[in-house]
């Protein structure tokens, strides 16, 4: 039988997350172990290309990481859900998920009784405890979840939790924050660009561009300087919105998500157009990359990046 999937468990896995990432090129699955006063260790990478199926890449890749030895965690792809900023129903604790799920009735893409929906709270300011906070509703076609529940079943592999790339992404800015203030982190892929701004732990905020990573290596430099005008200009409207929201976050810095060889044109762009510093990441400072060689690249550090971040995860409190 099938076991009901959360985005947000409460489980704790002492031996690490394995993470599996499926994506149109290939699978991506990582593999992270913590430990009390050292840095996460990656133990294990790896990518299987997909030829024939989805479901005959999971099978293969079941097969080479031992999946079934592990817990693990499915992250989605945009388009797979909807994340949704709403405000907080002042309703009792067992009323909140029926409170969410109205609200969100005339947000959604499908229709509301085929939703599966989790949610997760945004802190508000400890200092003004009477403005009501704001929480994120996560919401997926049911039918997909199902789907999705049934290929890794079928691949003999124990999913434990469905995730997203918003959270994958908040776990490795967490490792960067600086202590009392929040970071902003930006990444690109194939689908576009992703901003998180967390603090405390926590995310705080979420936003997609419609700038792909493929639009920042355009060897056109009119081209490639009209996404960095895009993205700077999106940029500056989120931070807007967010000090408007936040006055009792201050965002020390952006952080640019490992981008190979891009990475240095757009940290230089928006370095000169933002009025905070701009830094460019490499996942060496954070992680412990000793037993996977690939990830010393910066271009593979990003295929893995949020691979990598969802194996990250450490127990989330369930709403």
């Amino acid at each position: 039988m099938a076991v009901r999937m959360r985005f947000f468990s409460k489980t704790r896995s002492t031996a690490g997350w394995l993470s599996i990432n499926i994506q149109d090129d290939g699978i991506y699955s990582a593999h992270i172990v913590r430990g009390p006063a050292t840095r996460p260790k990656v133990t294990m990478a790896a990518f299987v290309r997909i030829d024939k199926s989805a479901e005959a890449a999971l099978e293969k890749l079941a097969k080479a990481t031992h999946a079934e030895q592990y817990s693990c965690t499915n992250v989605l792809n945009t388009g797979e859900y909807q994340l949704v900023s709403v405000e907080a129903p002042n309703v009792p604790q067992d009323e909140l998920k029926a409170a969410i799920r109205w609200r969100l009735k005339d947000l959604l893409d499908f229709h509301i009784n085929d939703a599966t929906i989790d949610v997760l709270d945004v802190p508000g300011d400890k200092n003004a405890p009477e403005r009501k906070g704001l929480m994120y509703a996560v919401a997926a076609h049911e039918p997909f979840i199902k789907q999705r529940q049934t290929l890794f079943e079928q691949a003999a592999i124990p999913l434990s939790v469905i995730d997203i790339p918003e959270m994958a992404q908040r776990n490795i800015s967490v490792l960067l924050e600086p202590e009392g203030r929040g970071v902003a982190l930006l990444s690109f892929d194939a689908r576009g660009g992703l901003l998180t701004i967390t603090f405390g732990g926590e995310l705080y905020l979420s936003r997609r561009f419609e700038v792909s990573l493929a639009n920042l290596m355009e060897n056109d430099s009119e081209v490639r300087n009209a996404c960095y005008d895009r993205t700077t200009l999106e940029l500056q409207r989120s931070f807007d919105h967010f000090d408007r929201q936040y006055q009792f976050i201050s965002v020390a810095k952006l952080v640019l998500a490992p981008m190979g060889d891009v990475s240095a044109g757009l940290q230089e762009y928006l370095a000169a157009n933002l009025y905070m510093p701009v830094e460019s990441l490499n996942l060496t400072s954070l992680l412990d990359l000793s037993a996977v060689s690939q990830l010393q690249e910066t271009r593979q550090q990003q295929l893995y990046f949020t691979t990598l971040g969802a194996a990250l995860r450490q127990e989330v409190t369930a709403l």
